[in-house]
């Protein structure tokens, strides 16, 4: 026959509920005074922005820039110190505008070099996408590539375009002379194509 636990006496069971952990208080948060809001909560950071275009203005400082070249290389500008520049924006790669613009450049590079005068021309085309546009049309003019558009709106090139009715941001056909002294000496807004190569050399026979 099983025998029978013996049951806890009234002092034993006391002692036992003594002895068990207490509950921790819950802290409720105060309460917010009447009228106040509460804190703003703090969004995460996006992506960095594009620098804002600049407005340059001849005699100011010429942008400091390290771009890829179409070759592989990179270029700064002052690896030009001590001669003439000429940095030419133009919108995109083997476009007939852009075409136009860089075979002018190169038919006349001997005579900028004649006036101490370097070209090179700057889009925001990746650097596979200036190599064969230069092999294709032959190019002798260095071409360079500014995917985040850095450059090209520190030179106030990038802005406000319409075609066919639509209005979007983009990269603006731009012209910038700089003295070598590291100052510019000429800026081209909106470039019509047809003649602006030789206007280009001859302001910089001049500077």
């Amino acid at each position: 026959m099983a025998k029978k636990s013996p049951q806890k006496s009234a002092s034993t069971r006391r002692k036992t509920t003594a002895t068990r952990t207490p509950r921790k208080a819950v802290t409720k948060p105060a309460a917010r005074p009447a009228g106040q809001k509460p804190a703003a909560r703090t969004k995460p950071s996006g992506p960095a922005k594009r620098p804002p275009t600049q407005a340059l203005v001849e005699g100011t400082t010429a942008p400091q820039f390290t771009l890829p070249q179409d070759d592989g290389s990179t270029v700064s500008l002052k690896d030009f110190r001590g001669r003439k520049l000429v940095i030419y924006f133009y919108p995109r790669a083997d476009t007939p505008g852009c075409t136009r613009e860089a075979i002018d450049f190169t038919r006349l590079r001997d005579e900028f070099a004649k006036a101490n005068t370097a070209v090179i021309g700057i889009s925001a085309d990746p650097p596979k996408a200036q190599t064969a546009f230069r092999k294709k049309h032959e190019l002798a003019i260095p071409l360079l590539s500014d995917e985040a558009r850095t450059t090209i709106a520190a030179y106030g090139a990038w802005g406000e375009k319409s075609m066919y009715g639509r209005v979007f941001e983009g990269i603006l056909r731009t012209t910038v002379l700089i003295g070598a002294d590291g100052k510019i000496g000429r800026l081209w807004r909106h470039v019509k194509v047809d003649g602006h190569a030789d206007a280009v050399l001859e302001a910089a026979r001049a500077l």
